[in-house]
């Protein structure tokens, strides 16, 4: 059951406490945004006994539970679902004689994502409800005073103060000339996560993790895809080896990734039915739709007025310290909002635990955004905390590195899924040994599963001796990342 207030419910809170007939209701602290940093901070923020107020627009969850993170791994899992069922026959099991390939009704995916997002909306709900969080339906627009302005759903307007305010009102996805979104021939996360069936063939523009993602899901699922990527590979950031790893998995499953290239604009057919991509030197594609990942933008506008003192800058980020403290006194910013940062949901809860520490003068530490745990769920997965090779390289540090591929791992093999590998750099000390662990990168099978000691063995600053004396379960697909440790040390058992 739904236990957000209804808007008629928001209304009756205001008017009870004077909201629209003239009075402000005040709180400790007032978000405005209820995606992964805003309802973080209200959690968290309840839990040590402030008094809060969550201004959003949509639903409380924002774009990672309805539009995004959750929506996306559902397909992505559909995906995997698809490819064991296809690949059951290795394993000596017969789906029937009547059925020699499965088939997907994306329709049925669609239903059950809707579920997943249901449940954890309602329990999400529930939570905040339960810690006394009072949620403000509608829109929110920072004063000068710490003021908040709420342009309400229901059309009624309101006004909240806060001693503290946070700025957590997340992003949209980002589009580009040439490829105005229609929802039907070009699209962007918010409509693929909408689909109710499955293109014959998509163009997916942009090869960073979103579209890495997509191009995985669409191709796993039956559907012809090409990317286009500007930069000269995908997946720009992540360590070579892993790049490689993915490209020469996309190339196997018949993804063609387009690397390098201009984009001049489409062409749609006039039967409605696709179009024509136009892209390099005079070259063309006809596909059934195209799909835009290119990355995400702050949703800033209409978020501060022009006198409440908060910087935005030229792109439209809200600029705050390394504590998440805007340039306005008492009003802090998290989450996709705020310039320089990874956009990440756990980044963003990461964030609103500084902020509410900070509010209530405890010790805290900024987040390190060198070292934060990403996750990529295409197929292979990828996953990796710290340096790279190439970065520890630039920034002047001799390194070590080792690599231990998942063909060797006996779990890899049972499952049937051994592309990929584990890769260590670490420091090397003037005495040739290894010293810290400087970046754990993974790609290969439940690596998102997996990176929970990397990140560990990162952020503490072990060392390969230090992180080899842990004992890995066997057979399991994390002993790949204790091999490639123990390798370090100059004593490998099954890596050199």
């Amino acid at each position: 059951m739904e236990v957000v207030p209804t808007e008629s419910e928001v209304a009756t809170e205001q008017t009870a406490t004077g909201g629209t007939t003239g009075g402000t209701q005040h709180f400790d602290v007032v978000i405005v945004g209820g995606g992964p940093g805003g309802y973080a901070a209200a959690l968290y923020g309840a839990a040590a006994g402030l008094s809060i107020a969550l201004v959003e627009l949509d639903k409380v969850g924002g774009t990672c539970l309805h539009r995004g993170c959750v929506p996306a791994k559902e397909f992505l899992e559909t995906a995997s679902v698809y490819r064991t069922v296809r690949s059951a026959s290795e394993f000596g099991i017969d789906a029937g004689p009547d059925q020699k390939e499965p088939t997907v009704t994306f329709s049925v995916s669609q239903d059950r994502k809707q579920q997943v997002v249901g449940q954890l909306f309602a329990g999400l709900s529930g939570l905040l409800k339960g810690r006394g969080v009072t949620i403000f339906n509608g829109s929110g627009t920072l004063l000068a005073g710490r003021r908040v302005r709420i342009a309400g759903n229901d059309g009624a307007n309101a006004e909240v103060t806060g001693t503290d305010v946070v700025l957590a009102a997340g992003s949209v996805p980002r589009t580009i000339p040439g490829f105005d979104i229609d929802g039907s021939l070009v699209l962007t996360s918010d409509e693929v996560l909408a689909l109710d069936r499955l293109p014959a063939s998509v163009a997916v523009v942009g090869g960073g993790a979103i579209g890495c993602e997509f191009a995985s899901m669409f191709s796993d699922l039956g559907t012809s895809v090409t990317v286009f990527e500007a930069l000269p590979t995908i997946l720009n950031g992540c360590d070579e080896d892993v790049v490689r790893t993915v490209a020469r998995s996309f190339k196997k499953r018949g993804i063609d990734v387009k690397a390098g290239v201009t984009l001049h604009g489409h062409t749609p057919d006039p039967s409605g039915t696709g179009t024509v991509v136009s892209f390099g030197d005079g070259e063309q594609l006809d596909v059934e739709a195209v799909v835009v990942s290119v990355g995400r933008r702050p949703r800033t506008e209409g978020l501060v007025s022009d006198d409440a003192g908060v910087t935005i800058d030229a792109r439209g980020f809200v600029a705050a310290d390394p504590y998440m403290r805007t340039s306005a006194e008492s009003v802090w910013a998290v989450g996709d909002v705020v310039a320089g940062t990874p956009q990440l949901a756990h980044v963003a809860f990461a964030e609103a635990i500084v902020v509410i520490k900070s509010i209530l003068g405890e010790p805290v530490a900024p987040v390190d955004y060198a070292r934060v745990p990403w996750a990529i769920y295409c197929h292979p997965e990828v996953a990796f905390a710290g340096l790279t090779e190439a970065e520890a390289k630039e920034a002047g540090l001799e390194v070590v590195v080792k690599k231990d591929p998942f063909g060797g791992n006996s779990r890899a093999r049972i499952i049937g899924e051994t592309e990929g590998m584990v890769k260590v750099v670490a420091e090397k000390l003037p005495d040739g040994t290894t010293g810290r662990i400087l970046g754990v990168h993974m790609v290969g099978p439940w690596v998102t599963e997996q990176l929970g000691a990397g990140y560990l063995a990162v952020n503490w600053e072990a060392t390969a001796e230090e992180v080899a004396q842990f004992v890995q379960p066997h057979p399991s697909l994390s002993e790949t990342f204790g091999e490639t440790v123990l390798a370090l040390t100059g004593r490998g058992l099954h890596v050199a």
